[in-house]
């Protein structure tokens, strides 16, 4: 099906926008009932939709694209080509080895000395929302969710992960200084 929009925009590149911009995977159906309830004139079948991303596929391998959409999660979705994943994970282990914020040392620091903690309590101890520290934290995997705490509303728990002691060159959470020795360790460097 070639059909092209009034404005030339060609349907093909629709999908294509469409499951590119879409989180989760979308199964050709839905695809069709989408783009039929968008354009009266348009009464795309599953079968259309598959049709299509055939069309793209070929395409993706006949210029050598790094991905291509494949059918995973009950629905079409980008996925990038099995043969890339090696340097895709060299990519993300390098840029989990970015230095923490002062922010990100904070949580993490607390997170460490207090496990398991809630996000309340994290917020509690540094006066300010811990959210979005706490999501890159759980991102790069120094933090890991432990379960969640008997307190009303039930809020997760955060405990440090074993990546946590890589990065910091640590055997255990019982090799992190005291906080005795780090106050000590300060008092020295005021004087």
């Amino acid at each position: 099906m070639n059909y092209t929009f009034v404005d030339g925009t060609r349907l093909i590149s629709v999908i294509e926008a469409i499951l590119f911009a879409h989180a989760e995977p979308l199964k050709a159906h839905e695809l069709a009932a989408m783009m039929n309830e968008s354009e009266e004139e348009l009464s795309l079948s599953a079968e259309h939709i598959d049709d299509m991303i055939t069309e793209l596929n070929q395409l993706y391998d006949q210029n050598d694209v790094s991905f291509r959409i494949e059918k995973k999660g009950g629905g079409y979705r980008f996925l990038t080509r099995p043969q890339l994943h090696p340097w895709l994970q060299m990519a993300q282990n390098q840029s989990r080895r970015r230095r923490l914020s002062q922010s990100a040392l904070e949580t993490v620091a607390i997170v460490a000395y207090k496990q398991p903690i809630t996000k309340p309590e994290v917020d509690a101890i540094r006066g300010v929302d811990s959210g979005y520290v706490i999501r890159q934290l759980l991102e790069r995997e120094l933090i890991a969710v432990s379960g969640r705490a008997d307190s009303p509303g039930k809020p997760l728990l955060y405990k440090t992960s074993p990546l946590f002691l890589s990065h910091f060159g640590l055997q255990s959470v019982d090799d992190l200084p005291k906080p005795r020795e780090i106050e000590d360790l300060l008092r020295d460097d005021d004087m």
